[in-house]
């Protein structure tokens, strides 16, 4: 019974990760050490002397107290609102990227993909600045982080999405092709949470910079 079972996995796992030719892998990894590890040294470089950013106004040494927050500032609750917009910009060209990465579709609107990651970039910088203003008007200066997790809120809204199609337009039952669908899905959850918040965090960040470089102190 082991036996078959183990044969029924190998197969599943050949149809969807066919054999590579060995010197394809060696391509592969040439490319890796000849253009990606000297890419991650250069921009060591660039990045170390890079001067930091300066802040327009004296940072106060002593924190302040934070009043208590009202309930739509809760962490996980901005989450959930902040990540809304996002998603629903770019989910219908969620689904044919999904098509055509578990369903052999054929996919050739790059030009309207493009127009929806400008729409996604303008709709996730907009709501960074939003809720990081209202956060600023609560006298909750500890922003940094909670913006960089807020602006990425749709990337939940992606994974609720993933675990949808799943079940419902894909017909996996095997452990090893769900295995390998969950854990390019999470590879992918990851990267797209970490692109919108870093869009998210810099818009931020220029925002505050712009409205406190007006300050005047005397």
């Amino acid at each position: 019974m082991a036996s078959v079972l183990g044969i029924k996995a190998y197969r599943s796992l050949t149809t969807l990760c066919p054999q590579v030719p060995f010197p394809t892998m060696v391509a592969l990894l040439c490319m890796w050490f000849g253009i990606s590890l000297p890419l991650v040294y250069l921009g060591y470089y660039f990045g170390f002397r890079k001067q930091p950013y300066d802040n327009p106004v004296r940072t106060n040494q002593i924190p302040r107290q934070i009043p208590e927050q009202r309930w739509y500032m809760n962490r996980f609750v901005g989450i959930l609102m902040a990540g809304i917009l996002p998603f629903g910009a770019m989910f219908i060209e969620l689904f044919f990227i999904f098509s055509a990465i578990w369903e052999n579709q054929f996919y050739y609107l790059f030009g309207f993909l493009f127009l929806v990651f400008i729409i996604l970039v303008v709709s996730c910088s907009q709501i960074s600045i939003v809720m990081v203003y209202f956060q600023l008007c609560a006298e909750d200066y500890r922003w940094w982080w909670r913006n960089f997790l807020v602006s990425g809120g749709s990337a939940f809204y992606v994974l609720v999405y993933a675990i949808f199609y799943f079940v419902n337009k894909l017909d996996i039952v095997e452990f090893i092709p769900s295995l390998l669908y969950f854990g390019y899905t999470t590879l992918m959850v990851l990267s797209f949470w970490l692109l919108t918040g870093t869009i998210g965090f810099y818009a931020a960040y220029m925002f505050v910079r712009k409205i406190y470089a007006a300050v005047k102190i005397d």
